[in-house]
């Protein structure tokens, strides 16, 4: 099968209606309105696709709809066999304060060929493809890290600067940041955007790293591979329910580290439109009697661009 570009052009309205159905709640303070508005939306025009997909990375299980869950078969059941991974409003609370960040994201492969994981906690580590495969690791420590990139870059450390989500389980990885004297950007939420930081040097991250959502990890995977970026997860399974729902999903070994050519494998399909202004593409626009909106896609096979479209307004 083939990934080809009317299927990415029709992917890419899928995102970028979904961005603009969150237009009207954009800084009235409601996160679950916005965040249905662009499910439902998603959910509507995948469903009008020819294609027989099904969720893997979603956003809950069968009983928390009206999400995208995991094992939802989506398009008119004909066409190709996919799997899909999806996030219609990543960002809630940037969406909700109208602050930038906000973005909505899917992520597609032939079937079988993205990884499906259950709603949980992932380690992270990602860096540029300027930096050696072997320099960085999720098991090294810290300083290793760094210090292996500030090698590889011919850089030094206090030069170098690390992304990562500004939470309370991050404040031993963040006070050794300091103490290396590593530059910080903290993110409040977003770590699908912080990762692809790591993807262009004008963003100036070195590193990309912490824990944050499993999805988003393989979300973001997608779009990393494509820039021929490095990427490690480490899925955190805490509950006795969550290590169930990771065994019945074929998850033998709940500790291993995960490659991206495991979490990805083959060809794939990224598509992020904005909602907020992001680093990567504008917000969303009103103008006239159309919206204009700014996608970046990656396609593995063929290229990585940012796409604008219009949309008459309804």
């Amino acid at each position: 099968m083939s990934l080809d570009k009317d299927l990415i052009n029709k992917l890419v309205k899928v995102t970028s209606r979904a961005a603009i159905n969150c237009y009207q709640f954009l800084g009235k303070g409601n996160k679950k309105i916005a965040d249905k508005a662009a499910t439902d939306s998603m959910r509507n025009d995948l469903n009008n696709l020819e294609i027989n997909g099904e969720v893997v990375i979603g956003e809950g299980e069968l009983d928390e709809a009206p999400m995208l869950y995991i094992g939802e078969k989506l398009g008119k059941g004909k066409g190709p066999d996919i799997d899909i991974a999806v996030d219609p409003l990543e960002g809630t609370n940037f969406a909700a304060k109208n602050i930038p960040g906000a973005i909505s994201v899917l992520a597609i492969s032939e079937k079988g060929n993205l990884f499906n994981a259950p709603e949980t906690y992932m380690n992270k580590i990602a860096v540029g493809k300027d930096v050696p495969y072997d320099a960085t690791d999720l098991d090294y420590s810290i300083k290793k890290n760094i210090s292996n990139i500030a090698e590889s870059k011919n850089k030094n450390i206090n030069e170098l600067t690390v992304c990562i989500l500004d939470r309370p389980r991050h404040k031993k990885i963040i006070e050794e940041l300091k103490s290396l004297k590593v530059n910080l950007k903290l993110i409040s939420d977003g770590d699908i955007c912080g990762a692809l930081l790591v993807t262009d040097k004008k963003y100036n991250i070195d590193l990309f790293l912490g824990i944050g959502g499993g999805p988003e990890g393989v979300i973001s995977a997608a779009a990393l591979d494509a820039y021929g970026c490095k990427f490690q997860g480490r899925f955190l399974f805490e509950t006795d329910q969550d290590k169930g729902r990771a065994k019945k999903m074929g998850i033998s070994d709940l500790n291993k580290k995960y490659e991206l050519n495991e979490i990805v494998k083959g060809d794939s399909i990224f598509c992020a439109t904005g909602i907020t202004t992001t680093e990567m593409v504008a917000a969303v626009k009103k103008e006239n009697t159309k919206f204009i909106t700014e996608t970046l896609v990656t396609h593995k096979e063929s290229s990585i661009e940012i796409i604008k479209s219009e949309e008459p307004i309804a």
